[in-house]
């Protein structure tokens, strides 16, 4: 509660609706992947403007799809990953589709329980927690919480998640912290404090609003408020 008030005086409550397109999610995660906001958006544009819908993005040639999304880096393994993602949905009987590559959705996914859709998701191909979180939290607003390098490594050294968890258990712990409805405002404003002031290297202990709560700074105990 503490952390969690702190950060919001710096940053402020993010609002941020859901926005009900999980394919969409889902995709914008893969190519989130080792690259920055900027080179993810580019490709994500330059995808939709190649193909219309996301059939025509499953029906294309891996060289045209990687050719789009080129921007966003490590675009043969991206791009070999959102088609076999594609097809995957298209044969679950779930969809209106009906396994047939004519329609996609991933829509049913709000109307069961989270758990049933997180294991879902991560059963696709290439698909772990973080981006299941991604698109369950983005689209509809559900439950989950995404712990990407920025939203670890701040919440280890503040004592938040055990160093050297693995990915699962640290969406667990995450997940177990977090109270319903304030998913996204402690993502968010963990991912923003990991990039602004708690990097990797050399972090920005002093200038940190989180100086007196952060027991892997203990030399900054006495910090001003």
């Amino acid at each position: 509660m503490r952390i969690r008030d702190r950060l919001r005086a710096v940053y402020g409550t993010p609002l941020m609706r859901p926005h009900g397109h999980p394919i969409a999610e889902l995709v914008l995660t893969v190519l989130s992947q080792s690259t920055n906001d900027r080179n993810r958006d580019v490709a994500y544009l330059r995808l939709r403007e190649r193909f219309p819908t996301w059939e025509a993005v499953m029906q294309a040639p891996v060289a045209e799809i990687e050719e789009a999304i080129r921007p966003g880096g490590i675009s043969k393994v991206k791009s070999a990953r959102i088609r076999a993602i594609l097809r995957a949905i298209a044969e679950d009987k779930r969809g209106p589709a009906g396994g047939s590559p004519h329609e996609l959705s991933l829509d049913w996914l709000k109307d069961v329980p989270i758990e049933e859709a997180r294991d879902y998701l991560i059963a696709l191909p290439g698909v772990g927690r973080k981006t299941a979180a991604c698109v369950l939290l983005f689209a509809y607003g559900l439950h989950d919480v995404p712990v990407d390098t920025h939203v670890s490594r701040v919440g280890t050294r503040l004592g938040l998640l055990r160093a050297g968890a693995t990915f699962e258990e640290l969406h667990d712990e995450m997940l177990a912290l977090t109270p319903p409805g304030e998913e996204l405002e402690l993502h968010v404003n963990l991912l923003r404090h990991g990039r602004r002031t708690c990097h990797a290297c050399q972090p920005a202990c002093r200038e940190c609003a989180l100086a007196r709560m952060c027991p892997s700074r203990k030399d900054f105990a006495d910090a001003e408020d």
